[in-house]
């Protein structure tokens, strides 16, 4: 029962990746090889490799993590806000000080991870990208040996689905059904990358990852039939 749960105890998430090279002959001759290997089911012969290479950072081993938002509930008697933060920069530094907040303040049996389609890109593509950059993974992360309602992350997808696991709702889709104001801004997922390495402007893919983020509190809330977050209660820290 999501209700149940104390909001001050979930760290909502979204993170934007881009592929780790700008371009598919930035790679060496190997990794180009293993990238053909890697995505021939998915390209068919509609794509070669290089026309594809922009797609690279959906996957862990051949993109990057460039943006780690955050939200946190603070709720005191009948005040309420949201505060929302992001990491950003180096990917090493990046992973590090999401790592850091984790472990110093969401580390305890109560305390949840919540994003949309978290339990299948977010939270993996973090625990592998640490592992590539020979970090510890923090405990709320590392999902090895631990039973199915062992672990201490929702997603809002998979709330939505109801057990219908061949069904796929974006966030955009959802926020629209539900009356949550859209957390889209001027650009789309598809277009990080050449935000990231044409434009050069990180500022904007922060925008657009904290409006994601609180867009899935904003879906959590709906869920539990709660009232959405005014912009008056959301801090950007």
């Amino acid at each position: 029962m999501i209700e149940k749960i104390n909001l001050n105890n979930i760290l909502f998430l979204d993170i934007e990746t881009v592929p780790e090279e700008e371009n598919f002959n930035s790679l060496d001759a190997e990794m180009q090889t293993l990238w053909d290997l890697k995505t021939q089911y998915q390209r068919k012969d509609e794509f070669s490799p290089e026309e594809f290479y922009e797609r690279a950072g959906i996957w862990a081993e051949f993109g990057k993590i460039i943006c780690i938002s955050v939200g946190f509930f603070t709720i005191k008697g009948d005040i309420r806000n949201f505060r929302v933060t992001s990491f950003f920069g180096d990917e090493k530094k990046i992973l590090k000080d999401f790592s850091n907040l984790v472990n110093n303040h969401f580390n305890q049996p109560q305390h949840l991870m919540c994003g949309h389609n978290s339990k299948e890109f977010d939270i993996p593509f973090i625990a592998r990208r640490m592992i590539i950059n020979q970090m510890a993974i923090p405990d709320k992360l590392n999902l090895f040996g631990k039973k199915p309602w062992e672990v201490p992350h929702l997603d809002t997808l998979e709330l939505w689905k109801f057990g219908d696991y061949k069904h796929f709702t974006s966030l955009k889709l959802l926020t629209k059904i539900l009356g949550v104001p859209s957390p889209k801004g001027d650009i789309d997922g598809s277009q990080v990358a050449h935000v990231y390495y044409v434009e050069k402007d990180i500022d904007r893919i922060i925008t657009y990852c904290e409006k994601d983020t609180i867009a899935v509190a904003q879906v959590f809330l709906r869920l539990r039939r709660e009232d959405l977050l005014i912009d008056e209660e959301i801090i950007h820290v």
